[in-house]
């Protein structure tokens, strides 16, 4: 990839690790911030909605951050996930980001609150004002804010947003935000849009599922976004094998899933914080079911 900047590529969503009575296992999860960067992962982006960040401490959310650093070897990147409920916490993230080392950060919009334009406009400004490069990060179905492609274009055309991961699912929106702002960059949001969306022109992905498969994800994007129509074919093969698996990033259980899957490959997954709980007998056997199916078929690296 030309002009390759520290947000594109396959950037893992990470989930995080607790120990038995639900403390953070800070030394499990620096070992899985290397073991990523070995398996050919380009970045990370901790502290996000997978990594149960409204469920951490100020210290804990810090540290998470401090650990993710100090785990990344040359040119990984950590994009620190600086979602709050309003401008000034999301700065201090993002201040408290630059000062541990991190390259950029991922910001949603102001949480839990309906924000107009001008209000959310106010907030990227507010946390641009740091200095850290900020990638917007559209979820619609979790806040009760809709980046929608003219609002991201005037947040892009203010300085305050050089890339946008957009998880809203309509993968046709992406069309309409290049057109209006040409020069942001485009991360898929979800793990199953990763071919509509790739297709579209993106040059990274947020993703959860390298947290188990890592090796199968980065194919699979790499695939889905050389612009190669062999590629392509293979892409849509790979696509088709693991839909089954990557579709339960965009459900309601999908931190619970990916732990799951995790475990079921040998890596710690494990328990999640309230209000998460375990999940439910049917549903974890679905999850698993399609763990082994990928693994069956050699996806499980």
């Amino acid at each position: 990839m030309t002009d390759k900047k520290p947000w594109h590529g396959v950037i893992v969503a990470t989930a995080l690790p607790f120990k038995d009575d639900l403390s953070v296992d800070y030394d499990a999860f620096g070992e899985h911030v290397a073991w990523l960067a070995e398996n050919g992962c380009d970045g990370v982006a901790p502290n996000g909605s997978l990594g149960e960040y409204q469920n951490l401490s100020d210290i804990e959310r810090a540290q998470v951050i401090k650990t993710a650093v100090d785990a990344s070897p040359e040119g990984f990147t950590v994009m620190a996930g600086c979602g709050a409920y309003g401008a000034l916490q999301s700065a201090h993230w993002a201040e408290q980001a630059a000062e541990a080392g991190a390259q950029c950060v991922m910001l949603l919009p102001p949480n839990s609150y309906r924000a107009n334009h001008e209000q959310v406009k106010d907030h990227y400004a507010t946390v641009g004002k740091v200095g850290l490069p900020i990638v917007g990060y559209n979820n619609p179905i979790d806040t009760k804010v809709d980046l929608v492609p003219e609002l991201i274009a005037e947040i892009h055309a203010a300085g305050n947003m050089v890339g946008v991961k957009e998880f809203s699912g309509d993968p046709r929106r992406i069309y309409e935000i290049k057109e209006l702002a040409p020069s942001i960059d485009i991360l898929i949001g979800t793990d199953d849009t990763v071919l509509e969306v790739g297709l579209a022109g993106a040059v990274g992905w947020v993703s959860g599922y390298p947290n188990a498969i890592p090796q199968a994800c980065i194919e699979l994007f790499n695939l889905c976004t050389s612009g190669n129509v062999q590629d392509l074919v293979r892409g849509q093969e790979i696509y088709r094998d693991l839909h089954s698996l990557l579709r339960w990033d965009s459900k309601t259980e999908f931190v619970q899933a990916i732990k799951l899957s995790m475990d079921v490959l040998g890596l710690k997954g494990g328990a999640c914080r309230p209000p998460r709980l375990p999940l439910s007998q049917e549903v974890s056997d679905r999850i698993i079911a399609d763990t082994q199916a990928a693994a069956a078929k050699g996806y499980d690296k």
